[in-house]
């Protein structure tokens, strides 16, 4: 399977652009996941690569063939050997599974009986080899997710391009989907193009991932990366729960930062390689959040009491809403709290840094933050 290339690639529709020089390598068989809020380009960055959108700028290869290169070559998308699933699925409700399955190996006019091999074969990698005879409207939901992705698969593709596929399905049943899914992708090492908003998913079920915004790209990492360690504000707090206090950095060294958070009394000491002072944000997670027993001796200087604003009790953990220099502050916790108040203090090691000038923007979108 080819690894896929896109180089300064710019879409306009009308006078609006959507896509802004955007340019990403995918390697050969992993899964990749175009992950951002409704409008920030990542659907019109799929059917640009599958061909169903023509860039007004910029080249996509899959591995040495170019695909695209603007005003050179334009590859039609029925030449480009994409498999896509569409976010409706489109399957046809007149068709049974085999038929529709059996479709695009019509189209190239494959052999009846290579045909009728290749549907069963693949009905039976997506786990309805029984179901060939059915109709759409006898399946559920999930079943006919299954239905798109053998007919995306049943002639084998050189890419797989998946455009938020799970977002008609229950939360339980998208679960078992992503799980699915991902064996599946794995057995047959297709290169796959996976767009989603939902962090979960991509989180869950990506090699890496690229979080974008207004048609630009923030971050690539893998998951762990783009969780623990956010490139700017905007990735901070889309991906994940994060709670963006304000601060000001009194003292740096290039490897600490001592910081005073508005509203906690004492100074923390941060991991940090810049060496500038200042006000800045600084991010932390929920569960990087120490609750501490009331009327416990040992904890830190800089803990603090709060009144608890809204609670909630989530099966495995407990989520409550305190309040830090009129901020409010998610934390989570094993611990029940019976009274009022929570006195919590903040992981230095897990408190990231951004100095409020750097934040990127329009006029300078890859401005450092860090």
């Amino acid at each position: 399977m080819p690894s896929l290339h896109l180089e300064k690639i710019t879409k306009k529709f009308a006078e609006r652009t959507v896509l802004h020089d955007l340019s990403l390598t995918i390697e050969d068989g992993e899964i990749f996941t175009l992950l951002g809020p409704s409008g920030c380009g990542k659907s019109t960055t799929l059917w640009s690569i599958a061909g169903l959108h023509e860039p007004d700028s910029g080249s996509i290869a899959f591995g040495d063939r170019v695909m695209f290169d603007h005003g050179r070559v334009n590859v039609g998308p029925e030449h480009r050997n994409c498999g896509v699933v569409f976010q409706s699925y489109a399957i046809w409700p007149h068709m049974s599974v085999a038929d529709n399955v059996a479709y695009p190996l019509k189209l190239r006019r494959t052999a009846k009986a290579e045909r009728d091999h290749r549907v069963q074969e693949v009905l039976d990698l997506v786990e309805l080899g029984d179901h060939a005879r059915n109709y759409p409207h006898e399946l559920s939901g999930g079943q006919q997710q299954r239905v798109a992705m053998a007919r995306a698969l049943a002639h084998p593709p050189d890419l797989l391009l998946l455009d938020e596929p799970f977002s008609n399905l229950d939360a339980k049943l998208r679960d078992r989907s992503r799980q699915w899914l991902k064996a599946l992708q794995e057995q047959v090492g297709v290169t796959t193009v996976f767009v989603t908003h939902d962090q979960d998913e991509a989180l869950s079920f990506s090699d890496r991932v690229a979080v974008m915004n207004r048609g630009r790209v923030h971050q690539i990492g893998t998951p762990h990366e783009i969780y623990e360690n956010p490139a700017d504000l905007f990735v901070a707090d889309f991906v994940g729960t994060a709670n963006i206090l304000a601060a000001t950095v009194t003292e740096a060294d290039g490897k600490h930062a001592l910081v005073r958070v508005d509203g906690i009394g004492a100074p923390l000491t941060i991991p940090h390689t810049d060496k500038r002072s200042g006000r800045v944000k600084i991010c932390i997670r929920p569960e990087n959040i120490t609750v501490h027993r009331v009327g416990d001796t040992s904890p830190p200087a800089h803990a603090l009491t709060a009144r608890v604003e809204n609670r909630a009790y989530l099966g495995d953990h407990y989520r409550y809403i305190i309040r830090i220099a009129d901020t409010p502050v998610v934390v989570t916790t094993t611990r029940p709290v019976t009274d009022g108040e929570l006195v919590v203090s903040l992981a230095p090691d897990d408190i990231r840094i951004f100095h409020e000038e750097a934040t990127p923007n329009e006029e300078n979108p890859h401005a450092p933050v860090q």
